[in-house]
């Protein structure tokens, strides 16, 4: 840095992106130790304005309680229950924490961000049935899904799910299963009230429009980071003991500029997506679920169909998708060009690895891109058979962009998850990657935690504090029926949650 150059802020911690993931960790070092100084840079006008935003993500709670891209069946027909297992409990734990925002009045009621609404896993056909049953029959045995509750039969279906079984043949073999403990959040909602909650402090400042463009470890050990002012159009210049990169989309080409050895080889595959939206408030009224089936051979977990009740600024909303289609941006407001850029010689031979082990993947997102409107509505038609086109208007989601990874024997791998990549100092973090995403942020950013302030998380005082945070923190819920148990009855009540009934009525 030049002499002439001036430090606009020095804090003991950098934030980078007003998302989901960044408010979440603000929160949570603010929590854990109150000393700290936080400065925040956000491109955009405001927080939550790429995939935090309610309608540019699902909104599921994602606790893989109809998710079924969450337990694959293996060759001998019996069904994985790993990830499902661990999604679920990382659900629980999101809850926790934002139960404990919510009741101490860190941050606003629960019912503006969160509501009770049940999810259901709905297929037809001999063969989906079956993999359905095996699924139910797997994951009953467990607490986390102890409720959920499986049927075949047509009147029970249509209790449940009356847009969805009108007009549907009597011959037709169905199933669906059904969890009352779903939930819809608004996690943009949830996000700009963390970020309120931290503007509070005096030693937390959030700039926006502020476009990070590089950043390099300084010789004081400091991160330092040169951003360039949207609406000045001027060059500023942050230092940091500790910087996290929770930019979404844009996380991969800043976690490059690091020059961190850990970054090495990570490449992004960007999927953008689409909704078909609802217009006809009287259709909307008669659906109070979110309804996912099986997703096409091909296609992406992001891609997997469903049917969603939505509540969004109090107002109940119905959507249908996503669609997903190809793009070369990594954020809806970013550039066509940031594909390009973010290739570099040590990640270009796993990225063109990946895509010529994927070449049906961007066949599929090809031609969902090309689709008509006819052609999205004859999709839902398998969700509602009495659609009606003019009902339905589209509407633009959020970008993802999906992580690429080194591999030995296939030179690169597309992966589906999230990735904490962190410096070994513990100095620098970034996360990549989408799904499950803004549900479990509790959880990774417990992750960041662990990798970066590892003598801290030792410590009997931060111990404490998570626990006080989030209970069943250091303990299992898939292992602990009790732990399960304790955990959900008060999330419910600081939630204010299991109030599905009312709630349908009320929005």
């Amino acid at each position: 840095m030049k002499e002439k150059d001036t430090v606009r802020t020095k804090s003991d911690v950098i934030l980078i992106g007003a998302g989901i993931m960044s408010a979440t960790l603000g929160v949570l070092l603010k929590e854990l130790a109150p000393h700290l100084t936080i400065t925040v840079l956000e491109r955009l006008d405001a927080a939550a304005r790429e995939s935090s935003n309610a309608w540019n993500n699902a909104g599921t709670g994602h606790s893989a309680f109809c998710e079924l891209n969450y337990t694959i069946e293996n060759e001998d027909g019996s069904i994985q229950t790993k990830k499902a297992l661990q999604i679920a409990e990382w659900f629980e734990i999101s809850k926790e924490f934002w139960g404990y925002l919510s009741g101490t009045k860190r941050i606003l009621d629960a019912d503006e961000f969160i509501h009770s609404v049940p999810h259901y896993s709905f297929v037809w056909g001999e063969e989906n049935v079956s993999f359905l049953r095996k699924r139910y029959e797997a994951l009953k045995k467990y607490e986390l899904f102890k409720d959920l509750v499986y049927s075949e039969d047509k009147n029970t279906l249509t209790e449940w799910l009356p847009l969805v079984m009108q007009g549907r043949e009597d011959s037709e073999t169905i199933a669906a299963t059904k969890m009352e403990l779903g939930t819809d959040v608004n996690f943009g909602t949830l996000t700009r009230a963390m970020f309120r909650y931290l503007e509070s402090f005096p030693d937390v400042h959030v700039h926006y429009f502020e476009d990070v463009k590089d950043l390099e470890r300084a010789e004081n050990g400091y991160w330092h980071l040169t951003s360039n002012n949207i609406q000045t159009h001027e060059k500023e210049h942050h230092e940091a003991k500790f910087v996290f990169i929770g930019a979404g989309g844009g996380s991969l080409p800043l976690l490059e500029k690091s020059d961190i050895p850990e970054a090495a080889g990570f490449g992004g595959f960007p999927v953008s997506g689409q909704w078909l939206r609802c217009r006809n408030r009287d259709v909307i009224k008669q659906h109070f679920a979110k309804v996912y089936g099986k997703a096409n051979v091909g296609s992406p977990p992001m891609s997997v169909p469903h049917l969603d009740t939505r509540i969004i600024e109090g107002k109940k909303e119905l959507l249908f998708g996503p669609y997903a289609g190809f793009t070369t941006k990594f954020l809806k407001k970013g550039s066509y060009l940031d594909l390009v850029k973010s290739l570099e010689f040590d990640n270009i031979f796993p990225m063109l690895s990946a895509g010529m082990h994927n070449l049906p993947l961007t066949k599929y997102l090809i031609s969902q891109a090309m689709q008509s409107h006819e052609d999205r509505i004859a999709a839902l038609r398998e969700y509602f058979p009495e659609v009606k086109s003019e009902d339905w208007e589209l509407v633009v989601a959020g970008q993802r962009v999906q992580v690429i990874k080194k591999d030995e024997e296939e030179g690169g791998v597309l992966e589906f998850g999230t990735e904490v990549v962190a410096a070994k100092d513990g100095s620098l973090a970034a996360l990549l990657g989408a799904s499950p995403g803004a549900s479990t942020s509790v959880s990774i950013m417990l992750e960041v935690l662990a990798d970066c302030f590892p003598k801290e998380m030792q410590s009997s005082e931060w111990k404490n504090k998570l626990k006080t945070m989030i209970p069943s923190f250091g303990e299992s819920m898939k292992d602990n029926a009790e732990i399960c148990i304790a955990s959900r009855r008060k999330t419910e009540e600081l939630l204010e949650l299991n109030q599905g009934a009312s709630m349908s009525s009320k929005v």
